[in-house]
């Protein structure tokens, strides 16, 4: 566990239970409210064939996870490492492109 406190910079274990549960509640959350998203669109799935139905749930469930991810974070009171987990995630996927830039202070 202090190898997992290092890497993620938390400074406590109270810290990284509120960080396992935030985890825990958001995946569950995420595949919740993307099957209702799915079907606002018209994506069903006795629809349509189950390979392009669980694609398109996988494509939906990211940006919503994300999104959740920050926000149950924040409700947490850990927005700024869920902000930094995010930012990294996108990075990871080749998506910095969407985060905002980021105030660079002038070097002397």
């Amino acid at each position: 566990m202090e190898k997992l406190k290092k890497r993620w910079g938390l400074t406590s274990n109270f810290q990284l239970v509120i960080v396992f549960i935030v985890f825990a509640i958001t995946g569950s959350t995420a595949a919740i409210v993307s099957k209702p998203i799915l079907a606002f669109l018209g994506i069903e799935r006795g629809v349509m064939h189950p390979i392009p139905y669980w694609i398109l749930y996988i494509i939906i469930i990211m940006p919503v996870y994300k999104v959740l991810l920050v926000t149950i974070g924040t409700i947490f009171g850990q927005h700024t490492f869920f902000w930094n987990f995010v930012k990294k995630m996108l990075r990871g996927m080749r998506l910095g492109f969407l985060l905002p830039k980021e105030k660079q202070e002038k070097e002397k």
